[in-house]
């Protein structure tokens, strides 16, 4: 399974989102399910990291925005499992 901290970064490279909203999204283009839990533990420890920050709202829901930070992780982590997984998967294909 992927690291929840990067389903909730991938969400919202694409844009401003709630949690809800983020939990609805990352299921649609990961397949997983992250439970309240898991997605306020890992929007938490995203915060305290400076890589998502909220934003002022009149609505009872929270959106949240990727910060500069967080998109240069992102970046540096997908590279890094792009990396691994073209290995992968072709040693798979010589076996």
């Amino acid at each position: 399974m992927l690291e929840p901290s990067l389903l909730v970064l991938s969400s919202l490279a694409e844009g401003d989102k709630h949690g809800y909203a983020m939990m609805i999204d990352i299921e649609r283009f990961s397949g997983i399910h992250l439970g309240p839990g898991t997605l306020y533990g890992a929007i938490s420890r995203l915060e305290e990291r400076g890589w998502i920050r909220p934003l002022d709202s009149d609505e009872r829901r929270r959106p949240y925005r990727i910060t500069a930070d967080g998109r240069k992780y992102l970046k540096e982590q997908l590279s890094a499992l792009d990396r691994a997984a073209k290995v992968g998967l072709d040693r798979l294909r010589h076996v």
